[in-house]
């Protein structure tokens, strides 16, 4: 019988899992400048050696490592994103995404789907914010997770939108600057707000620390309220993560501090009217919202009615960008 593609879907968990794993011991620090036989990678990852042959010959199938010789292996240079010293590491996505508070809220989607609720909160008690909020630890890997993110698509954001025509930009829900950071540096005449939980901020002091002379950091929620005084209000990938009441509530705040010159800018994947395999991963995305926070991607015109009703006009999106399909979707106050 030929084999279907759809059994390749159904057993995708396992490389997600196999890769968390791999994340979750470090394993790609561990490898120093050649090869390194399962022994010596057990040893410096405190596991055993025998089952970490295993699982490094699975890696292997999915390009992490090479197997030079029987129990000889060798990182690769997409293995090398394991790294957490990488300059474009994805170890903090892979342990959020494939760790077991996401995976959780994924082995729910059925309830969700019957009911319409969604799964974090079943799965965990809190809401995702409340959970991470409450946890160090936590909290440190998604803020990292969310700036090895930004890194990614923060020159293409620089490329397609002129931040130097603002004196101030404010980064709202901007967790560790990395996004902020790289605005500045582009803009040295540009000063920063940048606006968070206390528990996003807690690195914002290192990944400010080549502009904190040129940015105030200011703790606060923005369903109470948003700061005055800047000329752009910049939100990435916040939007989505809240139904329609509350990201208008959002987005209204904004709307209450911004002078009749300012700017918001959403920085967001849209969701396409009609779905094709090349917009895929926003699907996924939008269904990772669907269990995880009770948000979701939207189409263009969602954006535009959203923004609208909550006293912007002159809605513009430029996009998409690589490599994540991002739009810069720019309004000002009505």
């Amino acid at each position: 019988m030929p084999r279907s593609p759809l059994l390749d879907m159904a057993f995708g968990y396992m490389p997600a899992q196999m890769l968390h794993v791999a994340a979750e011991i470090r394993l790609a620090d561990a490898f120093g400048h050649g090869p390194m036989s399962s022994a010596e990678l057990a040893e410096a990852t405190g596991t055993h050696a025998p089952s970490l042959y295993r699982l490094l010959r699975g890696l292997t199938g999915l390009g992490v490592v090479d197997q030079v010789e029987r129990d000889l292996f060798a990182l690769t240079e997409e293995g090398r994103r394991l790294r957490s010293d990488a300059p474009d590491s994805i170890r903090a996505l892979i342990l959020l995404f494939c760790g077991p508070d996401v995976w959780r809220a994924w082995g729910d989607m059925v309830e969700t789907v019957r009911t319409g609720e969604y799964a974090w909160e079943r799965a965990t008690g809190r809401t995702p914010f409340e959970y991470f909020e409450s946890d160090e630890e936590r909290s440190a890997t998604f803020n990292e997770a969310m700036a090895e993110h930004t890194r990614a698509v923060a020159p293409e954001v620089l490329r397609a939108h002129d931040f130097g025509r603002y004196r101030t930009v404010a980064d709202l829900g901007g967790g560790d600057g990395t996004l902020l950071a790289a605005i500045l540096r582009a803009n040295p005449g540009t000063r920063g707000m940048l606006v968070d939980l206390p528990s996003g901020l807690r690195s914002a002091p290192g990944g400010l620390r080549d502009v904190a002379d040129r940015v105030e950091i200011v703790p606060g929620d923005f369903f109470d309220s948003v700061p005055a005084g800047a000329d752009a209000y910049v939100l990435k990938s916040v939007i989505h993560d809240w139904d329609d009441e509350k990201a208008a509530a959002i987005l209204r705040n904004c709307r209450a501090a911004m002078g009749a010159g300012a700017r918001i800018l959403l920085l967001e994947q849209v969701m396409p009217e009609t779905v094709t395999p090349e917009t895929a991963a926003v699907v996924r995305n939008d269904l990772n919202m669907l269990v995880s926070t009770g948000g979701r991607e939207r189409t263009e015109a969602e954006y535009r009615n959203l923004l609208e009703g909550a006293g912007f006009t002159d809605v513009s999106p430029t996009g998409p960008l690589r490599p994540a399909s991002y739009h810069v979707i720019e309004a000002r106050p009505a």
